[in-house]
């Protein structure tokens, strides 16, 4: 398995470059869309980044249209959504798929070393309430799931996607990698 920092990934710009920039840090990847219920999370997601970025802690975004059509646009129109809508400060990365046969390098990675996201099973349930057959473990389920990743690039936890950015299981993850 590859390094997570060596893998190649754009800018919501279009500027290619890899996680290594982030190396040393806390990250929280979440794959991103701008028409799904769960969009608001943005605000949260926002404000989890500027609590404790000065603690070497950033959350990262990969737009994804994997579910239902949620995230149909360009970059350049997630990216003035995201800013204008939420005033999303944390970065973006391009739109990638995030499950399938095609998913992105970075996707595979995370959903190998972490099969299981918390909380999993309500998610399910709510999906299978409106008719849609949920995605099969490890794949992730839907828009918003979220991945821990500690300062050596390891994934520290999975989350599902309707856990809050300020869900106590969530901070309370974040923090304890952040102490270490």
């Amino acid at each position: 398995m590859s390094d997570l920092y060596d893998i190649a990934v754009d800018k919501i710009d279009g500027t290619a470059t890899n996680l290594g920039e982030h190396a040393g840090e806390v990250l929280l990847v979440v794959n991103v869309a701008s028409k799904c219920g769960l969009t608001p999370q943005y605000e949260g997601l926002e404000a989890l980044h500027e609590q404790y970025r000065d603690q070497k802690f950033s959350v990262l975004g990969f737009p994804a249209n994997d579910f239902a059509g949620q995230e149909p646009g360009s970059n350049e129109e997630i990216q003035e959504f995201c800013s204008s809508t939420y005033g999303v400060d944390f970065p973006l990365y391009s739109k990638i798929p995030v499950t399938g046969p095609d998913k992105h390098p970075l996707y595979a990675h995370l959903t190998t070393a972490e099969p299981n996201a918390e909380n999993r099973e309500s998610m399910e349930e709510m999906l299978r309430g409106y008719d849609m057959e949920p995605t099969q473990r490890p794949e992730v389920l839907w828009n918003f799931e979220k991945f821990l990743i500690d300062r050596n690039g390891n994934v520290a936890g999975r989350f599902a996607p309707d856990t809050a950015p300020d869900a106590a299981n969530l901070v309370e993850a974040i923090e304890a990698e952040i102490a270490k």
